[in-house]
């Protein structure tokens, strides 16, 4: 089957991956994109396991504000290097994540990873988290978080 130039940027706008890795995998799955972005973000994912002992001593903090100002959110989200803490992906990901800590009055890190995400209940946060560190290609984590509201 032919690959062509729309299905390879079409799946590298779903990775990051680059062109040619993103050409192959299409080749072996035969075109599928579905199976394609599973195969590339589980290498992707295998390649950052063995970063998972680097810091992520740069990052940002986030904060979300409801509607009606009576529910607030505050995010500190580590990354390797402030060049990632700049980057469009990476302070969509905060913003989404602080949205998410205004909604429910979370426990700890692991809960709020574990929680469905609000605007797509067929992921989780910790998807959302390993989605942007697959294309960022550093690690990223919660450092810090805390909801606050007028009772």
């Amino acid at each position: 089957m032919s690959i062509n130039i729309d299905q390879i940027k079409k799946l590298r706008e779903q990775t990051g991956a680059g062109v040619m890795d993103a050409k192959k995998v299409l080749e072996e799955t035969g075109g599928d994109l579905e199976k394609s972005a599973k195969i590339l973000m589980d290498k992707g994912l295998a390649k950052l396991e063995k970063r998972s002992d680097k810091l992520a001593g740069e990052g940002l903090v986030f904060s979300y504000i409801h509607t009606g100002a009576k529910v607030g959110s505050l995010l500190l989200l580590g990354c390797e290097t402030d060049f990632v803490a700049k980057t469009e992906e990476f302070q969509k990901l905060g913003k989404e994540i602080a949205m998410q800590v205004a909604t429910e009055d979370y426990t700890d890190v692991a809960t709020l990873t574990e929680s469905e995400y609000v605007r797509d209940g067929s992921k989780k946060i910790g998807d959302l988290i390993k989605e942007t560190v697959v294309k960022l290609g550093e690690k990223i984590e919660i450092r810090a978080f805390v909801r606050y509201s007028v009772k």
